[in-house]
């Protein structure tokens, strides 16, 4: 694998920490003054978080130039929703209500963070498949 370099290597670090920084921020995982959570958080959305942190910045170090990250970014989409605070996210209280979120979202959403996570996972493994595939040598034809 040539294209994965130290500065590839460096950017996969720099993505890993940052999104967990961001995030977490955003998500108001921690005490904050630019966000407040207004549901408790639990000690499994600070895991998914530093999970789902860690595979992004994999994903990014090995990626190929160039390729469809969509698969990547729904995953990471799909776990930042299920670490964040239902009711601070205005876009599902907008389109749900509270007591919708509350009652069906509120309970499936350790669930979410997991599939997303796992996107975000099969997605990186996929992407280091393809690139140990392309950097083998071609072997000789039989004869």
């Amino acid at each position: 694998m040539q294209h994965v370099t130290p500065k590839r290597i460096a950017a996969g670090i720099a993505v890993a920490i940052v999104s967990f920084v961001l995030l977490g921020t955003v998500a108001a995982l921690w005490d904050n003054p630019f966000f407040v959570r207004m549901t408790p958080a639990g000690g499994w959305e600070i895991a998914m978080l530093g999970a789902m942190s860690a595979i992004s910045g994999v994903y990014v170090a090995i990626r190929r130039p160039f390729c469809s990250v969509t698969g990547a970014g729904a995953g990471g989409i799909l776990a930042f929703l299920g670490v964040a605070c239902p009711v601070c996210n205005k876009i599902l209280f907008l389109i749900f209500g509270g007591e919708l979120l509350m009652t069906y979202f509120e309970p499936v959403r350790i669930y979410v963070a997991a599939v997303g996570a796992l996107l975000i996972g099969w997605f990186t493994i996929r992407e280091y498949l393809l690139i140990r595939r392309q950097s083998e040598p071609e072997a000789a034809p039989a004869e």
